[in-house]
């Protein structure tokens, strides 16, 4: 048997989070850029410590909020799964000051309106494009310490288009929700239907 997972992975237009998730499933880059229109789900498998995790990915379009009711969520097709994810990856792009108050106003309002504990769920905030750092807004030691320190989230960059620290951020990603508990509230699946729907990567 297999735990499943659910990651919503959230970020304004043109930070670059299809591109992460098609690197760590596919391990592929494209240099052109596709905005992302419509909600899309993958689902990798992966092998974390001995252990397998079916992984249910959300690329979810820019949003305008963080769905503040289960209404608001089904009326918005962009927004379906997210309010009960799993973890979140909120994304931004390492170059764009304004990606980065996108992800600071989604953040909270995941704590104010998540479902169920705000305080145990997962969120991985992600500075994308790090292959672009001379260009970055800000140092990074200020805004991983504001991340970890303030709010109490996990930090990692990483940059797509040379794989650098795609696989550590859902290892950190399923690190931190193992860590506390979360599996046991996941939705178990045979192990050989894990296998035969997508990628399997060992992390």
């Amino acid at each position: 048997m297999v735990e499943t997972l659910s990651i919503a992975v959230i970020g304004a237009p043109g930070v670059g989070k299809t591109s992460i998730i098609r690197q760590f499933i596919y391990n592929d880059f494209s240099e052109v850029y596709t905005p992302t229109k419509s909600r899309y789900v993958y689902r990798p498998s992966v092998i974390l410590n001995g252990s397998m995790y079916d992984l249910k990915i959300l690329d979810v379009p820019p949003i305008s909020s963080f769905p503040a009711s289960t209404s608001q969520e089904w009326m918005d097709l962009r927004c379906r799964g997210v309010r009960n994810a799993n973890a979140y990856v909120l994304v931004y792009d390492i170059c764009c000051v304004e990606s980065f108050e996108y992800v600071k106003m989604i953040r909270q309002q995941i704590v104010e309106h998540r479902v169920g504990s705000s305080q145990e769920v997962p969120i991985l905030v992600v500075g994308s494009k790090r292959d672009l750092q001379r260009q970055r807004f800000t140092p990074r030691r200020a805004v991983s310490a504001l991340v970890k320190k303030t709010w109490k989230c996990g930090y990692v960059e990483c940059s797509a288009r040379f794989n650098w620290h795609v696989t550590l951020l859902f290892k950190e990603l399923l690190g931190i929700a193992v860590a506390r508990g979360l599996r046991q509230n996941h939705t178990s699946i045979r192990l050989q239907g894990a296998l035969q729907r997508n990628r399997c990567c060992v992390m």
